[in-house]
């Protein structure tokens, strides 16, 4: 009986052994599939929070596209707005340039007119003082030959003498009132003598009634002419 009970408690010893080192091994297995079940959700936690960081930063395919597209659109619409932009300040700065060659052009014409009329007034008056000049230096020297002439008379050559005194007396007269009349602004004018009557053309379009007496005034002083004898024409 002793052997028995010694037999039975080591059976049981030996069970409650086993059940002990079974029930470790169920609790390590249940432990390791907790483990490993909290590490998958960690790693596919991970996992989506690594997948919304690449989306983040890479954005998906069709994203990129879109935003390619956006830019390339945007970038098309720069350009089209830059283009136009461009060719209204082409346009904008032909036209100003086209105006300022038109008004440049329109000056010069002006002041090529205005050099024309200007060269012919000064051609006019420079060309018929020569004239002038020419005719009284002939008569004097016509007078002259009558002086140094032998056939010629006393009474002739007197007469010759006071002619040539009253041409020279006049040539001074006309430069002294063509002098007087340049300071009252009139820059070319010329005077011609026809006995009694004078005659004076100023140089200018427009000439007042004030100026006109001044003119009058200066002749008949220098020259001894009577008002109504003295003439004055504008070109």
């Amino acid at each position: 009986m002793k052997i028995f009970k010694k037999n039975q408690i080591i059976i049981y010893v030996i069970a409650l052994i086993l059940m002990t080192v079974g029930y470790l091994n169920y609790t390590n297995k249940t432990e390791e599939l907790n483990s490993v079940e909290t590490s998958l959700q960690m790693e596919n936690d991970d996992s989506s929070l690594v997948a919304g960081i690449g989306d983040a930063k890479l954005v998906s395919s069709n994203d990129v596209t879109t935003e390619n597209d956006t830019g390339n659109n945007t970038t098309s619409e720069t350009n089209t707005i830059s283009e136009e932009t461009t060719t209204n300040e082409t346009n904008t700065t032909n036209e100003s340039l086209q105006e300022e060659n038109t008004e440049a052009q329109n000056e010069t014409e002006t002041q090529e007119t205005s050099n024309n009329k200007t060269g012919t007034q000064d051609d006019y008056f420079e060309k018929s003082k020569l004239e002038r000049d020419t005719m009284y230096s002939q008569m004097i020297e016509t007078y002259e030959n009558i002086l140094n002439s032998t056939n010629a008379e006393e009474t002739q050559k007197q007469s010759a003498t006071d002619e040539i005194k009253k041409i020279n007396d006049t040539k001074n007269s006309i430069m002294i009132c063509e002098n007087l009349i340049k300071t009252k602004g009139f820059e070319k004018s010329i005077i011609f003598v026809n006995d009694a009557s004078i005659s004076i053309i100023i140089g200018a379009t427009d000439i007042s009634q004030e100026e006109v007496a001044q003119i009058q005034n200066i002749i008949s002083r220098e020259m001894g002419a009577e008002i109504e004898n003295i003439h004055i024409s504008t070109k």
